[in-house]
């Protein structure tokens, strides 16, 4: 069987205009090198990390950023599916049919893709900055609950 696999488009402009992190590119191209036609892979965060030697929080971060990017999708644990216009395909027929078979807004070359992703990366930000302050407000919450509660114990002699 050969290993030869066809894709409905040539994105590497597109990926380039992405500005992903250097992990991202990293993480995608691996994913595709060992994707089955039509992009499933079946590979958990520990084995990407050991293949390309990135830190599991480099590895989670990587795959965020393609998630947002709508190039990489997690399916569960230990399944990704690529998008299909990136993916490969065992003949440029599938490739098309896949690619005619997308909803608009997952194609890669829909109106305002680019401006899109980085409108995702910067909701996600906003979303770990308001999770910081919570958790920054909770631990301030319990520190002075802690020092109330220290200062109402008395000393029984």
């Amino acid at each position: 069987m050969s290993t030869l696999r066809f894709a409905a488009v040539n994105a590497d402009g597109l990926l380039s205009d992405l500005d992903l992190p250097p992990a991202a590119y990293r993480v995608l191209l691996k994913l595709r090198s060992l994707s089955e036609p039509g992009g499933r892979i079946l590979i958990d965060q520990a084995t990407i990390g050991g293949l390309l030697e990135l830190s599991r929080p480099s590895v989670n971060a990587a795959l965020r950023s393609l998630e947002l990017a709508k190039l990489v999708r997690k399916v569960r644990n230990g399944v990704y599916q690529i998008n299909p216009m990136l993916a490969g395909y065992n003949s440029f027929e599938d490739a098309v049919a896949a690619v005619n078979e997308m909803a608009p807004e997952e194609r890669l070359d829909a109106r305002g893709y680019v401006a899109s992703y980085h409108q995702a990366v910067a909701e996600y930000q906003d979303q770990l900055a308001e999770q910081r302050k919570k958790r920054a407000a909770q631990a301030a919450a319990k520190k002075a609950a802690e020092s109330k509660r220290r200062r109402t114990l008395h000393a029984v002699g």
